[in-house]
């Protein structure tokens, strides 16, 4: 008898997963089948400045991007165009690359720039930016690029924007003088980057070798800095001259002065030479004087972006302390600065600042 019944329980289970089994396959079914009606909508733009995510459920599948955004219209549907902030590791740019390549230095910086045979004119310090930028057929001030750009940039980023052109300064600026390895070259940029130094300058560096890339050394530091590469110790000096600045390359010697002896409120240069050869002759007799670190162990000199960063440091804190701050731009001249780096923010912004200055002309010419 007790094997009848377990004979029936069994018999019943297996109904039950039968039918539970079917089912499951009807409705499978029938979902595929409502979902093969869906035909793709041209919800991404073509415009490869704009990008919209799909959304994806890990637990459902659907047969186009509309099924994921909504199920209950088969309507078009209208998606604003909003530009995407690329994040700065996707940039193809390397540090190996700029330092090969003058134009590409050159287009990181956006504003325009004041000539080098200008000199320091009436300032008493040297600041390279006009106040305008060229956006389609006419010149924005920077006033106005921040208008028309801070609407697509992040509080948060605003934010640090803000906080890094107040400490910024061009009384200080690095020169790196042939220097072969890449890594001390964006370790260097990335020291003067954290410790507000605007303006680097790159003398002659070795191509005959070649490196890793070392973007993950300088963080990307290279986006917010003002490079310049120069050919020449001659022609590097003979510009920063004019522009006011002192030059104080760091070498051991009997006539070295010790870093912590030195006034940084003056505009100085601080050039570092090559890791082996260290500064070359022609930068020492070019130079205005000869500085060092004072050394406490047994070897006598730092691995160089080392000695940069210590140097960088040291001018930061005397400055600090003589001047009370070390940034030292003026209210016109940091906001210049801000519309500067929210040009170089992103790939879109000079094409946002060209529609801005479009939507102007119209302007003007409706009034007419």
């Amino acid at each position: 008898m007790s094997a009848c019944k377990t004979l029936v329980r069994s018999s019943i289970s297996f109904f039950q997963f039968q039918t539970r089994s079917s089912y499951r396959r009807s409705f499978s079914f029938h979902i595929s089948s409502n979902f093969s009606s869906f035909r793709p909508l041209p919800l991404l733009s073509l415009n490869p400045a704009f990008r919209i995510e799909p959304c994806r459920d890990p637990s459902r599948r659907y047969g186009s991007t509309q099924g994921a955004i909504s199920l209950e219209t088969s309507e078009e549907m209208v998606v604003p165009r909003v530009p995407v902030e690329s994040p700065e590791e996707k940039s193809k740019d390397t540090v190996e690359e700029l330092l090969y390549n003058k134009d590409d230095v050159s287009k990181l910086m956006k504003m325009e720039r004041r000539p080098d045979t200008e000199g320091l004119g009436h300032q008493e310090r040297w600041f390279p930016y006009l106040d305008k930028v060229k956006a389609g057929n006419m010149y924005l001030g920077s006033s106005e690029i921040l208008e028309a750009v801070t609407p697509y940039i992040m509080d948060s980023r605003k934010e640090r924007f803000r906080h890094a052109v107040k400490n910024r300064t061009y009384s200080v600026c690095l020169v790196v003088e042939g220097l072969s390895d890449f890594g001390n070259v964006s370790a260097t940029f990335r020291s003067a980057d954290a410790l507000g130094i605007q303006s680097v300058h790159v003398v002659a560096c070795d191509s005959s070798k070649r490196y890793r890339e070392n973007r993950h050394v300088s963080m990307g530091a290279e986006k917010w800095l003002d490079i310049e590469l120069w050919d020449s110790v001659h022609e590097c000096f003979k510009v920063l001259k004019s522009r006011g600045y002192r030059i104080a390359t760091t070498h051991l010697g009997m006539d070295t002065v010790s870093v912590y002896d030195m006034d940084w409120s003056c505009p100085t240069a601080i050039v570092v030479g090559n890791e082996l050869r260290g500064i070359s002759d022609e930068a020492l007799g070019s130079s205005d004087l000869h500085c060092s670190i004072p050394m406490k162990g047994m070897v006598d000199s730092f691995n160089v972006s080392v000695a940069a960063g210590l140097l960088m440091h040291h001018a930061v804190c005397d400055r600090t302390s003589r001047l009370g701050c070390h940034g030292d731009l003026t209210s016109e001249e940091s906001r210049i600065l801000l519309a500067e780096f929210s040009l170089r923010h992103n790939d879109n912004a000079i094409r946002i600042a060209q529609e801005y200055a479009e939507r102007k002309i119209a302007e003007l010419k409706s009034k007419l």
